[in-house]
Protein backbone atom coordinates (compact mmCIF):
# COMPACT_ATOMS: atom_id res chain seq x y z
CA UNK A 1 0.00 0.00 0.00
CA UNK A 2 1.87 3.56 -1.07
CA UNK A 3 1.02 6.53 0.87
CA UNK A 4 -1.36 8.17 -1.31
CA UNK A 5 -3.61 4.72 -0.80
CA UNK A 6 -3.84 5.43 3.04
CA UNK A 7 -4.47 8.74 2.45
CA UNK A 8 -7.29 8.05 0.27
CA UNK A 9 -8.70 4.96 1.87
CA UNK A 10 -10.01 6.88 5.64
CA UNK A 11 -12.19 9.76 3.28
CA UNK A 12 -13.45 6.61 1.21
CA UNK A 13 -14.80 4.86 4.57
CA UNK A 14 -16.00 8.15 5.79
CA UNK A 15 -17.90 8.92 3.10
CA UNK A 16 -19.52 5.34 2.64
CA UNK A 17 -20.36 5.45 6.42
CA UNK A 18 -21.95 8.76 5.96
CA UNK A 19 -24.20 7.32 3.34
CA UNK A 20 -25.10 4.27 5.32
CA UNK A 21 -26.20 6.30 8.23
CA UNK A 22 -28.39 8.77 5.50
CA UNK A 23 -29.61 5.59 4.24
CA UNK A 24 -31.15 4.67 7.47
CA UNK A 25 -31.79 7.81 9.34
CA UNK A 26 -33.55 9.30 6.36
CA UNK A 27 -36.03 6.87 5.89
CA UNK A 28 -36.34 6.41 9.70
CA UNK A 29 -37.12 10.46 10.26
CA UNK A 30 -39.50 10.10 7.32
CA UNK A 31 -41.39 7.76 9.23
CA UNK A 32 -40.95 9.04 12.57
CA UNK A 33 -42.55 12.68 11.14
CA UNK A 34 -45.39 10.96 9.56
CA UNK A 35 -46.39 9.36 12.80
CA UNK A 36 -46.33 12.47 15.01
CA UNK A 37 -48.78 13.82 12.25
CA UNK A 38 -50.99 11.22 12.45
CA UNK A 39 -50.75 10.92 16.45
CA UNK A 40 -53.46 14.01 16.60
CA UNK A 41 -55.90 12.21 14.96
CA UNK A 42 -55.90 9.34 16.86
CA UNK A 43 -57.03 11.38 20.01
CA UNK A 44 -59.46 13.86 18.08
CA UNK A 45 -63.00 12.78 19.38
Amino acid sequence: MTSADSATTPSVKRVLLVLAWLWVLVPFLYGLIALLLKVPALFSV
